[in-house]
């Protein structure tokens, strides 16, 4: 219910209104229906996308932005993928090999329109995709959110994701209204 994602997700009514719909079907597309995981999801989506503000990644560009350019790790090998490829949707999808494998997933053309994924279906549904296909599901019905966290978002030098604290405030506040 939408009354019940504003709670979790800790929104207000026109924003809650505004990604209800699309974050709920993205939710039963890619089975993150247990309480477990829709608090998890939520949580981190809510994070990631700084309470529902941001479908694109705010470009400094940082030193961390910076070194986006070249990295064959996210299969950004032309010139300006760093930041043509820069995080989007509600999860924040990152590099040319990111798009190209959500392009592959859900038969978009995000690779030659990366700015679709800053729409509300296309971010929700897009994230739902990436957590559904790296194992974000399985690690959530372990409860094990640092880990999951972790698997999102890398670790920093202290072992933890970066926004840790924000991490999780979101999701106990989730986890209250999922019964978990």
């Amino acid at each position: 219910m939408e009354r019940d994602f504003a709670r979790a997700a800790a929104l207000a009514q026109p924003m809650a209104a505004k990604w209800y719909d699309p974050v709920e079907r993205a939710m039963m597309e890619f089975a993150i229906v247990s309480p477990l995981r829709a608090a998890m999801f939520i949580a981190t989506i809510g994070h990631e996308s700084a309470g529902f503000v941001h479908t694109r990644e705010i470009w400094g560009p940082t030193s961390a932005q910076l070194r986006y350019e070249g990295r064959k790790d996210l299969g950004n090998t032309q010139p300006g993928d760093g930041f043509r490829f820069r995080g989007r949707g509600l999860i924040q999808v990152t590099g040319r090999a990111n798009y190209q494998a959500l392009s592959d997933g859900l038969g978009m053309v995000y690779v030659s329109n990366p700015e679709w994924l800053e729409r509300p279906v296309d971010a929700a549904r897009g994230s739902g995709w990436w957590w559904f296909n790296n194992g974000c599901n399985e690690i959530a019905d372990t409860g094990d959110f640092l880990r999951l966290s972790i698997r999102v978002n890398g670790k920093n030098a202290n072992g933890l994701p970066n926004g840790w604290v924000d991490r999780q405030r979101r999701f106990e506040a989730a986890r209250v209204v999922f019964g978990q």
